[in-house]
């Protein structure tokens, strides 16, 4: 099984249930992982791999569409990828608020979602 790790993905959107938030918006970071089973070992050629710059777009798209729960985005993003890369058997999405508008609270908050696809193989 091949493992992609996309890792610290940073961006400034609009996400969350305070008016501040959807006004002036936040820092978030997201971590995705998907793991899948190759064609072939070892991997030779682009064609064999799931091409981690279309899911970094894919990502950085939804990412754009403001959403009120942390919970909605993880969740929308794991499916938009086994949707786009049929391939994926697993994906592990992680959103962290950075700056959360919480008075005196420091640290921050994230959610994480796993999708598993189940699939038979035949022999």
């Amino acid at each position: 099984m091949l493992k992609i790790h996309l890792s610290g993905l940073r961006f400034h959107s609009f996400h969350g249930i305070h008016e501040e938030e959807k006004k002036i918006g936040g820092e978030f970071e997201v971590n995705a992982t998907l793991l899948y089973e190759p064609k072939s070992i070892p991997v030779h050629y682009m064609t064999e791999i799931i091409d981690y710059t279309s899911v970094y777009r894919l990502i950085k798209e939804r990412m754009d569409v403001p959403t009120p729960l942390l919970e909605t985005l993880a969740t929308e993003i794991a499916s938009d990828i086994f949707s786009s890369f049929l391939q994926v058997e697993d994906v592990l999405i992680e959103i962290k608020k950075v700056t959360p508008p919480l008075t005196g609270f420091e640290g921050s908050i994230s959610v994480s979602y796993e999708l598993k696809r189940y699939t038979r193989r035949q022999h």
